[in-house]
């Protein structure tokens, strides 16, 4: 798997803005041991066991700030790693690779780190009938990243943004006054284009939600008695999804149900980094 086109090209300012950060005028510890160019060659390789995600964004970073940077490349992303896999070698002036090294291992590391627990999620929850996704819980900035990652553990993403779908949750509810007013008014804002998709917190909003003709129905913070009898409710009417404190520890207690969809904030926000690191650095010829 590999980023869309469009991905790449709007990456590109994000990476920008992460390397301002980091270089605010000069890497003076660098600029301070090497005057000159000085071609070197480094490896990139895997401190534990997990899924590798971002390794275009990690090499888009070097090719930023040199686009003559060279890559051998031994791993792709979606490739299982164990401890001290060499995943790429870098050949490039030393100064761009000691540059450019601590943001490109940063998005690497939190990256392959939802990739791997987002696969340890699917394979926890066991059921290929109920697909997982994510949610906009991610780190400012970092969405096109951290949703790629997901993509890259198996799991799909739900919607990328405020503008990409109609999700009507409580405070969306109380201004409108109700579940049917809700969805009554997003009809008419959107009367077919967009589907429109309605949080829940009990049966009642179950069955207000069917009347009302809501596409899809989020269950939200519900016990699994609950599900089942709202599943009842539904009966095929709309699609079915889950959420609400959905993690590693508590997704197994869905399978089995007749649901469609499992939402899960916890893939990007409680996802642990994979480590990373660049090693064996030494002198090579232009």
């Amino acid at each position: 798997m590999s980023l869309k086109k469009i991905e790449k090209f709007q990456m590109d300012a994000s990476i920008e803005a992460a390397l301002k950060e980091d270089i605010t005028s000069e890497d003076i510890s660098t600029n301070s041991i090497y005057r000159n160019k000085k071609m070197a060659e480094i490896s990139l390789l895997s401190k534990e066991e997990g899924v590798l995600a971002g390794i275009d964004v990690f090499k888009r970073v070097f090719q930023i700030l040199d686009k003559s940077v060279e890559f051998i490349e031994y791993k792709k992303d979606g490739d299982i790693l164990v401890k001290n896999d060499i995943i790429l070698k870098i050949k490039a002036d030393i100064k761009v690779i000691l540059s450019a090294e601590r943001v490109a291992l940063n998005y690497l590391q939190r990256m392959s780190g939802i990739a791997t627990y987002t696969k340890k999620m699917i394979e926890k929850l066991d059921d290929k009938n109920i697909l997982l996704l994510d949610t906009r819980k991610t780190t400012p900035n970092m969405r096109i990243f951290e949703k790629y990652a997901v993509r890259v553990g198996g799991a799909y993403n739900h919607r990328y943004n405020l503008s990409d779908g109609i999700m009507l949750k409580d405070n969306h509810i109380d201004a409108a006054g109700s579940i049917s007013q809700a969805i009554k008014l997003a009809r008419e804002y959107s009367p077919f284009i967009k589907k429109i998709e309605i949080e829940v917190e009990d049966l009642k909003g179950v069955e207000e939600a069917i009347r009302a003709g809501a596409d899809i129905i989020m269950l939200d913070n519900m016990s699994i008695e609950e599900i089942k009898k709202a599943i009842e409710i539904i009966d095929k009417k709309a699609i079915i999804e889950c959420s609400g404190n959905i993690d590693i520890t508590n997704i197994n207690r869905f399978k089995g149900l007749k649901i469609d969809y499992i939402s899960s904030g916890a893939i990007t926000h409680s996802a642990k980094i994979l480590d990373f690191s660049l090693k064996n650095l030494r002198y090579v010829d232009d």
